[in-house]
C-alpha cells in the first residue's frame, strides 16, 4: 500500500518499495505502470488469440458511471440482478465519491451515493466493494484516512435496508486504534446468517512513522458482520504477510477459505491458504512452490471461488523472472488442490479474476501483453485443467490507471466484466461474456 500525498482526496501511486533485479523492477513497472439504459453493442478487439466461436461472445453494455470513474467492483446479487459499484471524482467539489447502481433485464436503475467525502483514499490496486447479505442487506466499505501519515488510514463500513438509498453511520472495520495501513478487503455474504465475512490487510503491527520500508509486519485478519452492524472481534490469521497485494476468501461445504499473497523470512511472496473447519482455523498453507523470491509487493494478488467442495484458486507469479498466470481446483474444500495449470497465451501482468461455474470449472479474466498494447482477456479452464479459447474482452493498458478488471457470474452462462478504460479522463466500462 502506497500513495502520493494527502490533497483533497488521495490518489495512490504505488512505488516498488525496495531493490530487485533490473528484470523484475521491469516487469512490475510494466504490471503497474452519457447514459443510455439497456443498450448493448458487439464489442470490438483484434488483440490476442481466439477462436471463431468466440468472436461474438462480448457485449458491451452502457455504464451508468459518469466521466472521470474507475475502480469498478461487480457483484452477483441473489435475485439475479447484477450490482456494480465504482469510484467518482467530483472535480467541482474536489471530492471522491462511491456510487453504485443495479442492473437487471437490461436496465440500470439510477445511481446512488453511499459516500461522498474529500479524504477517501483511493487506490487502483484496493479497491471499495458493495455485497449484499442474505437478508438483502447491502454492505459497502471503503478506504478513509486517519491521519496525516502517508500510510495512515482505515477500513469503513456502512449498511443499507432500503437497496442503498439511506445509509447506517459509518464504522471501522478493524478493531485497532493504530494509524496505519489497513485495506485490501474482501467481503463476502455469510450463507446461513444475515451477516458478511470479513478479511483484510491489517497494519496494527506496523510504524505509524510516514516512512515505510520493513518497520513491523502486515497481517491478514478476519470478522464476521451482522446485518444490524455488530462486528465481533477479528482474528488474525497469518502475522506477516505481502503488505498491498488483494486478499480473497469464498464460503465451501465447511466453511470460509481465505487466499493471499504470503511473505516468508526470505522474501519468498507465494499464495498462501487458510481454511476454517470445525476445529478451527487451519496454519497457513502454501498453495504452490513457485518460490517467488522478490523484496517488495508485486501488488498482485490471488483470486478464488467456491461451490460445495469445489474450489478454484488463480493467481499470477513471476517466479524465475518468467510472468505466469496459473490456476488450481479442489474438490475437497481446499484441503488439497491440483497441481497448477498455466491459464495464460504469453505476456501476462496479472491482475486476475475468476469465477467458479456450475460444471466445477472457472472462468478467469486477466490482464495480458505490454503498456498500452495490452488486453483484457479470459478463458474457461474445467476442473480437469481442459481450457478453452482466450478471448479478448477489451483493449487495456498495464498502467496502473488501467486498475483491475472484475467479474461476476450471473445465472448460469454469463459472466459481467467490468474495468476501467484507460483514457486521460477514465471511465468504467463494462461487458457480458456469454459461452
Amino acid at each position: 500500500m502506497f500513495a502520493m500525498a494527502h490533497t483533497a482526496f488521495v490518489v495512490q501511486n504505488v512505488p516498488m518499495r525496495l531493490r530487485r533485479s533490473s528484470i523484475l523492477l521491469a516487469l512490475l513497472i510494466a504490471a503497474a505502470c452519457d447514459r443510455n439504459e439497456g443498450t448493448v453493442s458487439e464489442a470490438e478487439s483484434s488483440h490476442g488469440p481466439r477462436s471463431a466461436a468466440a468472436k461474438n461472445a462480448v457485449v458491451l453494455i452502457d455504464s451508468p458511471a459518469t466521466a472521470a470513474a474507475a475502480e469498478p467492483f461487480l457483484f452477483a446479487a441473489r435475485d439475479g440482478s447484477l450490482i456494480m459499484s465504482w469510484l467518482e471524482h467530483e472535480a467541482s467539489s474536489k471530492n471522491a465519491a462511491l456510487k453504485l447502481a443495479r442492473f437487471s433485464n437490461n436496465r440500470w436503475t439510477e445511481p446512488v451515493t453511499v459516500v461522498e467525502r474529500d479524504d477517501l483514499f483511493v487506490n487502483w490496486a484496493d479497491f471499495p466493494s458493495v455485497v449484499e447479505a442474505r437478508d438483502g442487506t447491502l454492505f459497502a466499505h471503503w478506504l478513509q484516512k486517519s491521519g496525516s501519515a502517508t500510510y495512515a488510514y482505515d477500513v469503513m463500513l456502512a449498511r443499507s435496508k432500503d437497496g442503498g438509498k439511506t445509509w447506517s453511520i459509518p464504522a471501522k472495520l478493524h478493531d485497532d486504534k493504530t494509524k496505519t495501513e489497513h485495506g485490501f478487503v474482501s467481503l463476502v455474504p455469510h450463507p446461513y446468517e444475515a451477516a458478511v465475512a470479513a478479511v483484510w490487510l491489517d497494519g496494527r503491527n506496523m510504524s505509524e512513522r510516514a516512512g515505510h520500508g520493513d518497520h513491523g509486519d502486515m497481517s491478514v485478519r478476519y470478522a464476521i458482520v451482522s446485518s444490524d452492524g455488530h462486528i465481533e472481534p477479528s482474528a488474525e490469521l497469518d502475522g506477516r504477510t505481502c503488505e498491498c497485494c488483494t486478499t480473497t476468501m469464498a464460503w465451501t461445504e465447511e466453511g470460509p477459505i481465505v487466499a493471499y499473497r504470503d511473505r516468508s523470512p526470505d522474501e519468498i511472496r507465494d499464495i498462501a491458504i487458510v481454511r476454517k473447519t470445525q476445529k478451527g482455523w487451519t496454519p497457513p498453507q502454501t498453495l504452490h512452490q513457485d518460490g517467488w523470491k522478490i523484496a517488495g509487493c508485486p501488488v498482485n494478488g490471488p483470486q478464488i471461488d467456491a461451490r460445495g467442495h469445489h474450489v478454484a484458486v488463480a493467481w499470477f507469479t513471476a517466479a524465475g523472472d518468467k510472468a505466469h498466470v496459473l490456476a488450481a481446483f479442489s474438490d475437497n474444500a481446499g484441503a488439497t488442490f491440483s497441481a497448477p495449470t498455466r491459464i495464460d497465451a504469453g505476456a501476462p501482468t496479472g491482475r486476475v479474476d475468476l469465477v467458479l461455474l456450475d460444471d466445477g470449472g472457472a472462468f478467469i479474466t486477466w490482464i495480458d501483453g505490454a503498456g498500452n498494447d495490452a488486453a483484457i482477456v479470459a478463458r474457461r479452464v474445467a476442473f480437469d485443467g481442459k481450457m478453452g479459447p482466450v478471448v479478448t474482452v477489451a483493449r487495456s493498458s498495464t498502467a496502473r490507471s488501467a486498475g483491475f478488471p472484475r467479474a461476476a457470474l450471473v445465472g448460469h452462462n454469463a459472466v459481467y466484466v467490468a474495468w476501467t478504460e484507460f483514457t486521460p479522463a477514465k471511465r468504467v466500462r463494462l461487458a457480458r461474456v456469454a459461452f
